[in-house]
């Protein structure tokens, strides 16, 4: 498979956890707003399990992009899964865990990236 564009791959992102039932998937564009990454994605999962069966998934279809994560960590208690993928980076959080961090507080300003598939695709 090619390599994405960044914004590009944050938007599969946002569809893989949305296709695993995550809840509330967000994208965010933080380009100029963070020097850490240009592109992030929050998502509530349902349950552990869920938690680490999207992150699986993410993980699952990066490397056949030929991505590796830069990093990753909370998969073992997985209350919040952060995968680093320098350009993206991926919030998995279970519901209290999302409400308490507020990340999108913190990225209040940062465009929301429309990753939804059109009812006609």
């Amino acid at each position: 498979m090619p390599r994405l564009q960044a914004r590009e791959l944050c938007v599969e992102i946002a569809r893989i956890a949305h296709d695993h039932k995550s809840e509330d998937v967000v994208a965010l564009d933080l380009r100029g707003l963070c020097t850490v990454t240009d592109f992030t994605v929050i998502a509530t999962g349902t349950s552990d399990r869920q938690v680490r069966a999207v992150a699986d998934r993410i993980i699952e279809y990066c490397r056949k992009l030929g991505e590796r994560p830069y990093g990753f960590c909370g998969y073992e208690n997985s209350t919040w899964v952060v995968l680093d993928y320098v350009d993206v980076v991926t919030h998995l959080f279970l519901k209290p865990y999302r409400a308490y961090y507020d990340l999108e507080l913190l990225w209040g300003d940062a465009p929301r990236i429309a990753w939804a598939r059109s009812e006609t695709a």
